[in-house]
This record gives structure tokens, C-alpha cells and sequence, in this order.
């Protein structure tokens, strides 16, 4: 057998938290087996076994398999019959479960599947997203996305979803309607809308939709424009729409910006990398080191969009390429960093596509911050720690249009710097004990 696994350079294509590169080389694996052995493994299961430990054995950042006999693991493995591929599955899932690392992980097709459509920034649909309404209980569309076949057919948010390709919408969840919605390219899907005063039937064609994970506005804030901008995942069009954004706020004269990365998982390096770029001109980004110790450094290349104040909102959902953004501005003065201490992963993985169609995420490297931080588990601790209460958290998540308003907290307080002239101050004094308030102690 020759199968060949794609493989995902760790700093131009690495996955941290949980996304996937999109680009790759193509790697053969496997090559330490000699050919009578991979003649006895083709097409069999044992060879997407193998294959699993021959990468984790090339890869895998702790090159002590956290004290495991990895080559006995393998005599193991192989010593076993499996009658399917769910069989190996299984075994190469309590494999990886003896390295103690959540991180690298197996993925069956459809799993291996999602993490790809999730991470490529791009979706098969029409391009609209969807929510079901609280008071009718129907699902409804809140934005027909731009360029899309929802759009150009005049889908306007509020419009309410009766059926698709006449199966009833009225009891059905966002995810369920979605799995209808979406599919090939070039196919159709046939929706039952209603408007006030109006039910109409309409028939659109898939097509690939570039989903926004970078929403932005510009604010008016105590005589101030501030230029509002939320990047929700490091998807392979995050760095793009986030130029676009900065771009379009610097032309309208904005004094002042507000960075939310609440709740946003990580995503890839490089759109980590590039989109600090975009703020800083000079200093170092993140180190990254291989099981070996042989590091890399990144660093900024004087391609700055901005120079303006800059506020980063964090959470304890912030996570892996969020806090290389956050550790980058922070440890280089670039920003002053509000809001909750962040998830704590330092770990960068690479992926690969397997022989049949699944999927294997394998830790290659720890990453530092700027200043040689180790973050794992630890999470990076804001410069003003403001954690928000339960009833807080429960009336932002209950009514999302709050976010990123007077009445959320965080956004408040980062308001409350910039507007007041703090910001250069704070940020100069980063490196000593940060600030700790309450979110209800807060008066503005």
C-alpha cells in the first residue's frame, strides 16, 4: 500500500484550537516499514493503524510518548485482527489516549469532515444565517450573508422559514434546517418564506459561501469614534476580512479601536500571525518549540494597518491562536488587554487527512508569548480583570445585540480607558500587577 497523508507546516498551516489548514504538502508515510510488511497491511485496517502511529511517532511534541513504551504500543496494535474500521477507530483512539493529551485526537470521516468545512471559512449553501425567533418559536433569517444567492434573491432578516424542499420548518432547530439547507454546489433547494403580508415560495442554487467571522463597527463613544470589530474564529478568511475591517474604519476617521475576542476558539497560526501584523510594526509574535527544542521565532514586519489605541477584550473562552494575538499586543505594549483570563492553550497541532477520508490532529509544538510566557493551563491574565457576573453573562448570551454595547460590561470598561486618555498608561504598566474590579463595582 502507498497511502499518503497530508501534512500541515507548523507555522505557515499549524491548527491551534481545534482548526485545520486549508493548504498542504503532500507527505508519503509510514516510510520506516519495510514492503513485505506494507504488502501484508494494504487495504486492511491495521494500515490506517499504522499509519496513525507513524505519524504520532514522527510528530508528536513529547518525544517521550508521556512515558509510554510507543514502540510496544505498535506491536500491539498490529498484533490485533480487526474485522472493520470502527474497530480501529476504536483502538487508535485508546492509543492516543495513553499520550494524556486531549489535543491529539482521531477523527472519523464525518468529524474530519466538519473541522475542515468549519475551518476553510467557507460553507455549500445559500448564505444566510438563522435563528429561531423567541417570541414565534419560527425559525427566521437574521442576515442574508453578502455575495450570496440569498441575497441576490432578496432574503431580508425577519423573514420566517416555513418549509424547505417542502418539509415543514415550524418545530425545526438552526442545525437541523441547516444540515437541509446546505449541500453540492451547483444543486437547489426550494424554501417557503413569509414576510409580513406576503407568502412566497422560492428556489435557489448552492453555492460556495465565504462565511464572515469578522463583524465590524463604528461606534460613537463619549466624543469618540471607536472602531468596534469581533473576530469570532481564525478561519483561512479571518486575516482577510479583518484587512477589510481595519481598512474601512481607518476611512472613516475612527480615533480609537475595541478588538472583541470573547468566546473565540483559536484557529490557525497564520491567520494569528498575520492579523497581528496588522497592528503591530515592530516585536516579537510567538516562539514555537518542537519536541527536539529547536525553536522559531515570528515576528512583526512592519506591515501595521494602525497605530491607534487599541482595547483587546478576552474571556475564559478565548483560547490557542486568541491568545497569541493577545500575548503578542499585550507583551509588546501594543494594546491593553480587558476582561476575563483566558482558556490557557500553548499547544499547536498539526492535521492530516488519512487513507479513508478521517483524520489526525498531532501536537507538534509548544508556543511563548513575546516575553517567554508559558500559558498552558494558566491562560493569559488581563491587564484589567473584570469578570462578569452570572446574571451578566445569562442577559448578554439571552439578547446578543447587547454585545459590544454600554450595557456589557467589558466593552464598557474598555470604553471608559480609551475615552478617558488611560490607555497609554495601563499599557506601561502591563508588566506589574494587573488591575482586578467587579463588573458590578463598575460606575461610568
Amino acid at each position: 500500500m502507498n497511502q499518503s497523508a497530508k501534512r500541515y507546516s507548523p507555522l505557515q498551516a499549524a491548527m491551534i484550537g481545534g482548526a485545520i489548514a486549508t493548504t498542504a504538502t503532500i507527505s508519503v508515510f509510514g516510510q520506516a516499514l519495510t514492503r513485505s510488511v506494507h504488502a501484508a497491511l494494504q487495504d486492511s485496517p491495521k494500515a490506517l493503524v499504522d499509519q496513525v502511529w507513524q505519524l504520532v511517532n514522527r510528530e508528536y511534541v513529547d518525544g517521550k510518548f508521556n512515558q509510554q513504551d510507543w514502540q510496544a504500543i505498535r506491536q500491539s496494535l498490529l498484533s490485533k485482527d480487526y474485522t472493520s474500521k470502527d474497530e480501529a477507530y476504536v483502538a487508535i483512539r485508546e492509543a492516543l489516549q495513553k499520550l494524556g493529551d486531549p489535543y491529539t485526537r482521531f477523527m472519523n470521516p464525518k468529524q474530519y469532515e466538519s473541522l475542515t468545512s468549519q475551518t476553510s471559512g467557507e460553507v455549500s449553501g445559500i448564505g444566510i444565517r438563522m435563528q429561531v425567533n423567541e417570541k414565534t418559536k419560527r425559525l427566521t433569517v437574521v442576515e442574508a450573508i453578502e455575495n450570496s444567492p440569498a441575497l441576490k434573491a432578496g432574503l431580508k432578516s425577519g423573514d420566517e422559514i416555513l418549509a424547505i424542499d417542502g418539509k415543514s420548518a415550524l418545530k425545526m432547530s438552526v442545525e437541523d434546517a441547516s444540515k437541509l439547507i446546505r449541500g453540492r454546489v451547483g444543486t437547489s433547494v426550494s424554501l417557503d418564506l413569509e414576510r409580513p403580508g406576503n407568502k412566497f415560495n422560492i428556489k435557489l442554487t448552492r453555492a460556495t459561501i465565504e462565511v464572515p467571522t469578522v463583524r465590524y463597527t463604528l461606534k460613537q463613544e463619549a466624543g469618540r469614534k471607536v472602531g468596534y470589530i469581533r473576530l469570532q474564529e481564525f478561519s483561512s478568511h479571518a486575516a482577510d476580512q479583518m484587512r477589510v475591517a481595519i481598512r474601512n474604519l481607518n476611512n472613516q476617521k475612527v480615533d480609537s479601536y475595541v478588538l472583541d475576542l470573547r468566546g473565540n476558539p483559536g484557529g490557525l497560526l497564520n491567520a494569528s500571525i498575520e492579523i497581528a501584523r496588522m497592528w503591530l510594526d515592530d516585536g516579537h509574535i510567538v516562539k514555537t518549540v518542537d519536541r527536539k527544542g529547536s525553536s522559531a521565532q515570528t515576528k512583526a514586519n512592519r506591515t501595521a494597518i494602525t497605530k491607534l489605541p487599541l482595547a483587546i477584550l478576552v474571556d475564559g473562552n478565548s483560547a490557542s491562536a486568541s491568545e497569541i494575538l493577545t500575548g503578542a499586543l499585550k507583551d509588546n505594549k501594543r494594546a491593553v488587554v480587558v476582561g476575563s483570563q483566558t482558556f490557557g492553550k500553548a499547544l499547536v497541532q498539526s492535521v492530516h487527512e488519512l487513507g479513508d477520508g478521517s483524520g489526525l490532529a498531532v501536537t507538534i509544538a509548544h508556543y511563548y508569548t513575546p516575553n517567554g510566557t508559558d500559558i498552558n493551563h494558566k491562560g493569559i491574565v488581563p491587564d484589567i480583570k473584570l469578570d462578569l457576573t452570572q446574571t451578566q453573562e445569562r442577559q448578554l448570551a439571552s439578547n446578543p445585540n447587547l454585545i459590544g454595547t454600554n450595557s456589557d460590561p467589558q466593552y464598557a470598561r474598555a470604553i471608559a480607558v480609551l475615552s478617558n486618555g488611560k490607555l497609554a498608561q495601563t499599557v506601561k504598566s502591563q508588566n506589574s500587577q494587573s488591575v482586578s474590579v467587579s463588573a458590578k463595582d463598575l460606575k461610568f
